[in-house]
């Protein structure tokens, strides 16, 4: 005998779903998937510094960092969690997704680095509107930094060392790895 065909989720229906959830949730092809929790003190430093950097240069503007708790719809049936996001369109208090993703920071741990680095990257890039994709190596100061040159072209470049900086042209603002980085030490290579 069969099992029953599990019913597809759309976006809206997984949203108010989550609130009634523990732990942190995508949907993937509308299918509910658990996230990754429980990061390490790296990743989360890198977040923090991330989230703390951002805000203090998109302050007064239009545009500001969310944690992973925000969403971002990536398809009709299919929302992700990036780790931090820009989002700079209008939102309510009560909001549950990033109203207008503009960046999103993926920093990769071994788990989730296949997925990030591909399948999420697609995803992303799919997204109306958003115009930079960066993915962070949390055991390196290298973040490789996908930008939107037109509808459907992107480039990306590879930032590396402590001195390098993020050039986020679509919210006017750079950022240096020594900033995403602060605090952490580095294995001599």
């Amino acid at each position: 005998m069969n099992a029953p065909a599990r019913k597809l989720m759309t976006a809206e229906e997984f949203l108010t779903w989550c609130l009634g959830q523990e732990g942190r949730w995508e949907l993937v092809g509308g299918v509910p998937t658990c996230a990754m929790v429980g990061a390490t003190r790296r990743h989360d430093a890198i977040v923090v510094n991330l989230i703390y950097r951002l805000r203090g240069r998109l302050a007064g503007g239009r545009c500001s960092p969310q944690t992973a708790d925000q969403a971002v719809r990536t398809g009709v049936d299919s929302i992700r969690r990036p780790d931090v996001t820009v989002d700079c369109g209008p939102t309510a208090d009560d909001a549950l997704e990033a109203s207008r993703p503009t960046a999103v920071f993926e920093v990769l741990s071994p788990s989730t680095r296949k997925t990030d680095r591909f399948r999420k990257l697609e995803e992303y890039k799919a997204i109306e509107g958003l115009a930079h994709v960066a993915l962070i190596d949390p055991d390196k100061p290298i973040v490789l930094l996908y930008t939107r040159a037109s509808e459907s072209t992107w480039t990306h470049h590879e930032y590396q060392g402590l001195d390098a900086s993020l050039p986020l042209t679509a919210v006017s603002a750079d950022l240096p790895l020594a900033e995403i980085y602060e605090g952490l030490a580095f294995e001599p290579e």
